[in-house]
This record gives C-alpha cells, sequence and structure tokens, in this order.
C-alpha cells in the first residue's frame, strides 16, 4: 500500500489543499526552478525518426605554390557525420475519481496535482541539456557538459578554467556556459515527423487495472504527459564552458575566479556572437558572486541590468554581459567534477 500512496494522491493530500471554505487552495510552488535556458532554446525538427544527422566538414585542401612547368595533385575536402538522438520523457497522472469529484472541485483539483508534473518535465530537460549522457544512460540524451570534458580535444579551445590548461581539481566546481542558439550553432531537436515540446493529452476516466496489487480496479481521471526531445551541436565553437572552483570565489576577485574577465575569454572563442541568440547560463551562486564583483570593480563595466522582452510578451529586468543576457539555471550544480585533463 506505501506504493500506492506514493503514485495516488489520497485524502490526506486532499485534506491538505482544501481552505476553510472547502475550496482547493492555492499552492506556493516552493520547489520550482528558475531555469531560464528554456525560454531560449532553439527547437529543430530532426532529419532522422529517433534524431539528427549533422554532416561536418573536418577538412579543408591546402593549395601548394606550383613550379613553372610542374603539377599540382588533386586534393579533396572532408567531412564528417554525427547522429544526436532523441530520449522520450513521458509521466502519468493518475487522480481516483471519487477523490477529485469531492465537493465539485474536480478541475480544481486534478489542476493542483498535475501543475508540479509540468514543472518535472522542465527541470528534467534543463538538467539534462547540460548533463544528459547516453554513455550512462542510453535512453536519454547527451548534453553539453560531456561534449565539453576534456582539455585535449578538439573542443578544448572552448573550455575556459581559472588557470589556462590546467583543469579544476576536487568535485566542488561549478560551470558558466555562453551558447549561440541557432540552425547552425546549436539546437534543441525532436524526431522526424513528431510535435515540438510538451504533449499533454487528457485520458478522460479510465479504469485502472490491480490499482491495489491485489486485482482490484478503480475508476481514475488520467493525464499522459510526453516530451520527444534531444540536442544538438552542430558547430562546436558556438559553444563555451567556463569551469571554476566555486569555493574560492570572492567578492571582489582579490583572489580566486574573476568571473568577469572569465567570460570576457569565453566571448573571444566565439566566431561570431551575433551568428544566433546568445546567451550565459550559470547557477545562483555564481551568478551571486557576479553581481558582488561587478559592485567592487570600476562603474565602467560591461555589465549591466536591462529590459528586455521575452517571447510571451512579458517585460523583465536581466542581467546582461556586453549585451548578452546572464540566465539563471537552477539545474547547474556547483558538485561538479573537473574537466578531464
Amino acid at each position: 500500500m506505501a506504493a500506492l500512496t506514493a503514485t495516488h494522491p489520497t485524502l490526506l493530500d486532499l485534506k491538505a489543499r482544501m481552505d476553510d471554505n472547502g475550496s482547493i487552495a492555492p499552492i506556493i510552488e516552493i520547489l520550482d526552478q528558475n531555469n531560464d535556458i528554456l525560454d531560449d532554446m532553439v527547437w529543430i525538427e530532426g532529419n532522422q525518426t529517433t534524431g539528427h544527422k549533422t554532416t561536418m566538414r573536418s577538412g579543408i585542401p591546402e593549395p601548394i605554390f606550383r613550379k613553372l612547368y610542374g603539377g599540382v595533385q588533386p586534393t579533396k575536402s572532408r567531412t564528417l557525420q554525427i547522429i544526436d538522438n532523441c530520449g522520450m520523457l513521458e509521466s502519468y497522472a493518475e487522480i481516483d475519481k471519487a477523490l477529485a469529484d469531492l465537493n465539485g472541485n474536480t478541475a480544481e483539483w486534478r489542476l493542483s496535482e498535475e501543475i508540479p508534473f509540468i514543472e518535472g518535465f522542465n527541470q528534467k530537460l534543463s538538467r539534462y541539456t547540460f548533463y544528459g549522457n547516453e554513455a550512462t544512460e542510453p535512453e536519454g540524451f547527451t548534453g553539453l557538459a560531456p561534449r565539453y570534458n576534456s582539455l585535449s580535444a578538439e573542443n578544448a579551445s572552448n573550455i575556459i578554467t581559472e588557470t589556462a590548461g590546467v583543469a579544476p581539481d576536487n568535485s566542488d566546481n561549478a560551470s558558466i556556459w555562453c551558447v549561440v542558439w541557432g540552425p547552425n550553432t546549436a539546437h534543441m531537436i525532436y524526431p522526424k515527423g513528431s510535435q515540438a515540446g510538451l504533449q499533454v493529452e487528457d485520458k478522460g476516466q479510465v479504469t485502472v487495472e490491480n490499482v491495489d496489487g491485489s486485482n482490484g480496479r478503480a475508476e481514475m481521471y488520467r493525464t499522459h504527459y510526453r516530451w520527444d526531445c534531444g540536442l544538438t551541436v552542430r558547430d562546436w565553437r558556438y559553444v563555451t564552458r567556463i569551469q571554476i572552483n566555486q569555493e574560492d570565489l570572492t567578492k571582489d576577485a582579490a583572489s580566486g575566479p574573476d568571473i568577469m574577465d572569465l567570460m570576457a575569454q569565453a566571448l573571444e572563442v566565439i566566431p561570431n556572437i551575433n551568428s544566433g541568440r546568445a546567451a550565459f547560463y550559470c547557477n545562483r551562486k555564481v551568478r551571486g558572486f557576479l553581481r558582488r564583483q561587478l559592485m567592487n570593480k570600476t562603474k565602467q563595466s560591461t555589465l549591466s541590468i536591462e529590459e528586455i522582452t521575452r517571447a510571451n510578451g512579458n517585460r523583465v529586468h536581466m542581467l546582461m554581459y556586453d549585451g548578452i543576457p546572464v540566465r539563471r539555471c537552477d539545474q547547474l550544480t556547483i558538485t561538479e567534477a573537473g574537466v578531464g585533463a
């Protein structure tokens, strides 16, 4: 029975959500997070039924100086193909019909139970965009961190550390990411012929078999959630990872990581910051120290607070660095292992 109460709401859950008038009380969602990366992602339909194939130029022909009456050997460019797979995020919400219908608050009760399902999808997608790894979880998709995790890899120039070329030690590190989102740089994908975004299907009233583990049946309201999603980095030069030892942060950057200096370095390795929608991403702690370091530096700074209009029309005040938004992502941890040497 413990498993049943863990997966299906009970009368105690209903009582805990009702106010003195018998209505469903507003719930303060203290478990909600800020994962602003979801507002920036560019979504493109994949060219494969399970993902997306990218053809990348891996080498260009080099001309030679020809002598008079000398010959020139023909050459050619080189390409390679990379396939990025999608994962299927799914979940079901099931609520006992009799419980939901109590006091005529069916719609309100179902809504109060299902809102956190959407937040759960948002948090997991944000986490996997950074840390997903098909090598350890084949059913998922590979995020940014496993792709930018070695100072000896081809993309090592786009991994910035406090001491150039030296990986942070221990497991108390944090990353700041600069991503230029676009169809030819980095973007999210969904399988060919499918739908983009979170799909929500109200299954209505269904009969659930073996609901109590003893072959019992019950009438339930069921909602199905599904989000087919993946990530492709078409041009690795348009993503930069800054990794720092977050325990060494100081408010004036007199010692430890100088965040703004590292961000300046990150921008310099990107070929053209205007090739798409650019943004920095960091966790709450790092962004807090970024603000404090700003206050302790000169007044003439590339860090500013600007008012911007989001896609939904809402106007918000955003922290900007050199005209690029500095977004907060709570799914970015402060316990990362150092990138490989």
